[in-house]
């Protein structure tokens, strides 16, 4: 047994392991593996924490978000209605306008034609006047001429007018 390479071996590996327990070899590297997990949960807890808190951003963001699109479609829809209303009282405005206008034109028309026919019936006064005076200045003399003459453009002034 001595003459074997296997005994030799083990008895140097068990006197290894021997001299590493003696020096606390094994203290040492479960510290350090205790050490080790200590950090990786450490880690491990920081993470979870970290990603707790994004994902409460991430709903604060959607919620936000959420919220500004209700508010633009509040803000759209109530610019639609303004909108409208707008229109509606442009057109009120406008038709108001357009009939406000037509009823000037309708009384400078009138106006007009009052003041034409007016204007005719002054003519046709002057002329029928001129025309009795020139026929009865021409066939009645004297006093009876002047007398008719004035009795009849009274008369035809006072029915002209």
């Amino acid at each position: 047994m001595l003459n074997q390479a296997e005994f030799w071996v083990a008895l140097a590996f068990i006197a290894f392991v021997g001299v590493l327990i003696y020096m606390g070899a094994h203290k040492r590297l479960v510290a350090g593996l205790d050490e080790h997990s200590a950090r990786i949960k450490s880690e491990l807890d920081e993470a979870r924490r970290l990603k707790q808190e994004a994902q409460a951003l991430v709903a604060e963001y959607e919620r936000r978000y959420h919220e500004a699109e209700r508010e633009a479609e509040g803000i759209i829809a109530g610019a639609k209605a303004e909108a409208e209303r707008l229109a509606v009282e442009a057109k009120a405005k406008m038709e108001e306008f357009l009939a406000r206008r037509t009823r000037m034109a309708e009384t400078k028309i009138a106006q007009a034609e009052a003041q034409a026919l007016a204007d005719v019936r002054a003519a046709a006064a002057d002329a029928a006047v001129d025309a009795a005076e020139k026929i009865l200045g021409n066939k009645v003399k004297g006093k009876v001429a002047e007398d008719l003459v004035s009795k009849g453009i009274a008369d035809l002034k006072s029915k002209l007018n």
